[in-house]
């Protein structure tokens, strides 16, 4: 995710984070070896167009921040932990997981056997 971004990019959302929210300006001002205002302006809009950014407008400018990307982060962190921990079994995951639960609710045991119905079905 964030790590597979070209050096560039990832630079640009590292300065965002840290800034909270900056021009391409001021993002270029804190930039290594700044690129051209216009590469820099270049770069926000790709990083905005993989979902990474959004702007707003203030005194005619466009003021960039990072979006939220908890879901993205959760994704990859958990892809890492099947693949470290499990040898890639999804399954044997949610099996620890499990495990280590003392009880579930009737929604959590509805929302587990829709899981594993709809993996089923995506086998056949």
């Amino acid at each position: 995710m964030i790590e597979s971004l070209p050096r560039r990019e990832r630079e640009i959302f590292e300065i965002l984070v840290s800034a909270g929210e900056a021009t391409a300006a001021e993002v270029r001002e804190r930039m290594s070896d700044p690129p051209s205002y216009s590469a820099v302006r270049t770069l926000l809009g790709r990083l905005e167009g993989k979902g990474y950014l959004k702007h707003r407008t203030h005194e005619q400018s466009y003021v960039y921040r990072t979006v939220p990307q908890r879901a993205k982060l959760r994704d990859s962190a958990l892809r890492q932990l099947v693949k470290t921990l499990f040898d890639g079994s999804a399954a044997s995951a949610a099996t620890a997981l499990l495990g280590l639960t003392k009880s579930l609710n009737p929604e959590e045991i509805e929302a587990l056997q829709r899981a594993v119905d709809e993996a089923k079905e995506r086998r056949s």
